[in-house]
């Protein structure tokens, strides 16, 4: 199984431990390995030789803060799914993330070539994301976009 890493490069196993530790920084990212230890009943030595480990490997990319889109002004979300030439999806993905608002960019198979992700403070920037940046990108065959009106939380691990 291949994830995030370069092709071919296979994922590191993870044991019960890993797992548990990626729950539990999953839901608090600036827990203190110490905290950490314990809540994992392992050995402060063991909880830190595991987190560098998961670093090292490249399991865990970084460390960040979970912002509310609407608090934050971006109270308009929608996926954006969007249809390319075939010869232009590897530029258009580098492209992509210069739109101001796009906060995520997904290579899919399927119906479409590209998933996006857009969070706009109100529906008249989103309009001109769409209509006047992504649309005008050379290489867009079509967009079709999905308005957002609730996000239920949730995590990858938990």
């Amino acid at each position: 199984m291949t994830l995030g890493g370069p092709p071919g490069r296979t994922a590191p196993p993870l044991d019960e431990i890993d797992r548990a530790m990626l729950a539990e920084l999953s839901a608090d990212g600036r827990l203190a390995v110490r905290a950490l230890a314990e809540r994992l009943h392992i050995s402060r030595t063991n909880a830190y030789a595991r987190l560098e480990r998961l670093l090292a490997e490249g399991v865990i990319t970084g460390f960040g803060a979970r912002i509310d889109p609407r608090r934050a002004g971006l109270g308009t979300s929608a996926y954006i799914m969007v249809t390319v030439e075939q010869t232009s999806w590897r530029t258009m993905a580098t492209d992509l993330h210069e739109i101001p608002y796009v906060d995520h960019v997904a290579l899919v198979g399927g119906d479409f070539d590209i998933l996006l992700l857009v969070r706009t403070p109100d529906n008249q920037t989103l309009r001109d994301v769409v209509l006047e940046r992504l649309q005008a990108l050379e290489g867009v065959r079509s967009t079709r976009t999905w308005l957002i009106f609730e996000e239920l939380p949730g995590s990858v691990l938990g």
